[in-house]
């Protein structure tokens, strides 16, 4: 990564995409050691009230590619290529917080652990996701 890049002016520059905006991700804190970004359950949940296990991947895999492409830096582009979730309880109310650290930063792969709790602490979700790294496509 480039020692000139400020990661949350590069997150706001670049955004998190319309999915993570529609689902109200927020993203508090940056960088390629450490992500945390945070997600109400309220407007995520499926029929019986629970926060969907769709929307625990959805925050698990903004954190964890915006996070590979930061640390793959300038003329690079990290794309998702495999994600794996294990929900162990489930949120009903409040928010969920994800906070995404790197298992492997390689040249042409990265691998990202994120722990998903509810407002009290507790794990709901762990996920992991790999994402290749290639050249950025010329436009």
């Amino acid at each position: 990564m480039s020692e000139e890049r400020d990661p949350m002016e590069y997150l706001r520059a670049r955004g998190a995409g319309a999915l993570a905006e529609k689902m109200g991700i927020e993203f508090l804190e940056f960088g390629v050691e450490r992500s945390v970004a945070r997600m109400p359950v309220e407007g995520n949940t499926q029929p019986a009230m629970l926060l969907h296990g769709g929307a625990y991947v959805v925050l698990g895999e903004s954190l964890g590619s915006m996070s590979a492409n930061l640390a793959a830096g300038p003329g690079k582009l990290a794309v998702g290529i495999e994600i794996n979730a294990s929900h162990t309880r489930s949120a009903t109310e409040g928010w969920v917080t994800g906070v995404c650290t790197p298992v492997h930063l390689g040249r042409t792969l990265t691998v990202h652990e994120i722990a998903i709790d509810d407002d009290q602490g507790r794990r709901c979700s762990t996920i992991r996701i790999t994402n290749l790294v290639k050249d950025l496509p010329a436009l």
